[in-house]
């Protein structure tokens, strides 16, 4: 009976073992996907709108990821462009308080997730970004449609310095993602 509970024991860590291995794999899985998705948003530092009016071989090209056309708001359209380039299905999105839907929110953002900032006058989260890292209380970003003050209308896409207290949502898209 006793050599039954040793391999019973046995049995029960080898399987733990198996899991923690499993859980491991996809923790390193995980951060190899956010460190992709960062990686192709930091490659495009430097984009320009050519004439100012959403515009440009870039700035269309990130629209036409979420079939937009030329002229239309694109911080939304840029994310979803880095993330089908780093092989995920979602988000398609180019209206940005459907980039932070209750399921996906988070309290603790990691690289590679979104965030978004609320604008009063318009009473919804009116631009959004990707996390590049975070800094004590600083995020550093990856925006497109922004400029060098931040502005949600802006003409290019910039790495950014926002304290936590400007941003109103986080958002996790990849875990989600990665585990479906």
């Amino acid at each position: 009976m006793g050599v039954l509970c040793i391999l019973a024991l046995c049995g029960s860590r080898m399987s733990d073992r198996h899991l923690l291995n499993t859980e491991i794999s996809t923790i390193k899985a995980e951060t190899a996907l956010r460190q992709r998705i960062v990686a192709i948003a930091a490659g495009e530092l430097g984009v320009r709108e050519q004439t100012g009016k959403n515009d440009g071989e870039r700035v269309e090209a990130y629209l036409q990821s979420i079939q937009l056309g030329k002229g239309h708001a694109w911080c939304g359209a840029f994310l979803s462009w880095v993330y089908l380039k780093a092989g995920l299905a979602s988000p398609r999105i180019g209206w940005t308080p459907d980039l932070f839907p209750f399921r996906r929110l988070t309290k603790l953002p990691l690289p590679g997730d979104l965030f978004g900032i609320y604008f009063p006058a318009l009473k919804r989260i009116a631009h959004a970004g990707l996390v590049e890292k975070i800094s004590s209380d600083w995020v550093i970003t990856l925006e497109g449609n922004t400029n060098v003050k931040g502005s949600r209308e802006g003409d290019g896409v910039f790495r950014k310095r926002r304290h936590k207290r400007t941003i109103s949502r986080f958002a996790n898209w990849i875990k989600q993602e990665h585990q479906s």
